[in-house]
């Protein structure tokens, strides 16, 4: 009987499960989106149940379209969006609201408190992050002052807080297993990624008890028995969305860097075993862990890329499906640039500006729907540059070639225009489901089925996009982009003044 690896792959705005054979293909997948929540300004929330129930419907779903049977599944392996925070009651395993989702901004002023209180640097020698609302810790600050049940439940040792990931497997086993992987737990602002270990000053700061963390372990590693009908299913690879879209693009070497595009943008760079240092506005943080060893990561973290094109789609309605944005994008009038800064939510790397806010800048009465389009889709492209800029200073090596992957890789205006304004070639793989690998290459090598030396052999090139436009054109180009960036800074703290 062949045998498979699940992967859930649980993001902003769908969840996801994919099928994949044992010699590293996709043959089957589900995909649902579900309801996002914008009950005030600068929050977003997502139904914490819907997010399970969800979950389980695309993963049965994909098991019954391609004729698989649960114990035919070698092992799951599960990646999902980071940060965003879900507390739950461990007695009875239901939330206590709404999970708060990374983009949300409503502990932003916990945030500017920790800075003037001189946390800033602690923070960031212990856990490799900025202070900023887009990590966990200040969520669970935030719940635990304004839900009234949270406290007496921390107190009684029923609390449960955790990142996506670790409400999928507490799911996913019936209550039995409350863990998480170092790849999650270095993105909650809480964990110390030298020492390996929840940090005590930290969890002291935030007012958070480690008995309401779940326990910590290795990305390749045994995180509990999925039941799936009547068959049990062992889950052995888990980690964050983005480093496991760094491990599936085969990312292995120090150096070897990688851009997804999905909802935000977030590159990331191998740093092998040492933690790296950024002066340039770029956060630290634990890739994958595996037999003992941590493999570390830059990033660059853009905060709306795709969903800058799902609010042309939804928002404006200028067009109806997501991949329609490359033929406006063709049609554009490319004499007068139009700048769309997607701030929605503040910016992330390299500006960690939580009060910056969307913005277009040179409308005039020839702008139309294509010029629109083309300036959204241009933006991730220019953000891109922002954070790549960063990361060759930070890292002092040149950067030859960008992996690219995720939904809107497959958008070749994009990819192209990529090329040029970072006058670098872009690589897109022939599967760019590089995030769901990435978590079933973890959950294969834990049973057996790979070696990480299988893992780069697995990645083949769909196509190489090679600058065309002149580096004085692009200069030109990227000039706008920062006079329009500098322009959407500290927005909505003007607007209080």
């Amino acid at each position: 009987m062949e045998r498979y690896i699940l992967t859930l792959d649980q993001g902003t705005t769908s969840s996801r499960a994919l099928l994949v054979s044992a010699k590293g293909e996709v043959v089957g997948k589900a995909q649902k989106e579900f309801e996002q929540y914008f009950p005030k300004q600068g929050w977003v929330e997502h139904d914490a149940d819907e997010i399970w129930t969800s979950q389980k419907e695309v993963m049965l779903q994909v098991l019954k379209e391609n004729a698989v049977s649960p114990s035919a599944i070698a092992a799951i392996g599960i990646t999902n969006q980071r940060e965003t925070t879900i507390a739950w009651n461990r007695e009875t395993g239901k939330p206590l609201g709404n999970a708060i989702v990374w983009q949300d901004k409503r502990t932003a002023k916990i945030c500017d408190q920790l800075r003037k209180n001189g946390h800033a640097e602690y923070i960031r020698s212990t856990t490799g992050l900025i202070v900023d609302a887009y990590f966990s810790a200040s969520k669970m600050t935030w719940i635990l002052q304004n839900y009234p049940e949270a406290e007496q439940l921390m107190q009684q040792g029923n609390l449960c807080m955790g990142t996506v990931d670790s409400w999928l497997i507490w799911n996913l086993t019936e209550g039995e297993a409350f863990v998480t992987d170092a790849s999650n737990a270095s993105r909650t602002m809480l964990f110390d990624i030298h020492q390996m270990k929840w940090d005590q000053t930290l969890l002291e700061l935030f007012g958070v008890s480690a008995s309401a963390l779940p326990e910590v372990k290795s990305s390749v590693d045994s995180f509990g028995t999925a039941k799936v009908g009547n068959v049990t299913i062992p889950i052995t690879g888990v980690a964050g969305d983005q480093q496991a879209a760094l491990f599936g693009q085969g990312c292995l070497q120090k150096g070897m860097v990688k851009n997804t595009y999905g909802t935000g943008c977030f590159m990331l760079m191998n740093t092998g075993n040492q933690a790296g240092n950024s002066a340039h506005g770029l956060i630290s943080t634990i890739a994958w862990s595996m037999n003992g060893e941590v493999t570390y990561a830059l990033e660059g973290s853009v905060f709306i890329a795709g969903a800058a094109i799902q609010w042309l789609r939804d928002g404006l309605r200028v067009i109806d499906e997501a991949p329609d944005s490359e033929y406006f994008a063709e049609q554009a009038d490319n004499e007068e640039p139009v700048y769309v800064v997607p701030a929605f939510v503040g910016l992330g790397a390299p500006h960690w500006d939580m009060y910056a806010r969307g913005a277009i800048f040179g409308l005039t009465r020839d702008t139309g729907k294509p010029e629109i389009v083309r300036a959204t889709l241009e933006s991730m492209a220019f953000q891109t540059r922002d954070v790549l800029d960063a990361m060759a200073s930070d890292a002092a090596i040149p950067i030859h070639s960008l992996r690219v992957d995720g939904g809107a890789s497959a958008n070749n205006f994009l990819m192209q225009f990529q090329a040029d304004v970072i006058q670098t070639n872009v690589n897109r793989p022939s599967n760019v489901e590089s995030t769901a690998l990435g978590a079933a290459f973890l959950a294969g090598i834990g049973v057996g089925m790979w070696t990480t030396a299988d893992v780069g052999k697995f990645r083949s090139t769909d196509k190489i996009f090679q600058p065309r436009r002149t580096s004085a054109e692009i200069d030109r180009l990227y000039k706008g982009w920062k006079k329009a960036v500098n322009r959407t800074l500290g927005w909505l703290e003007n607007e209080e003044e």
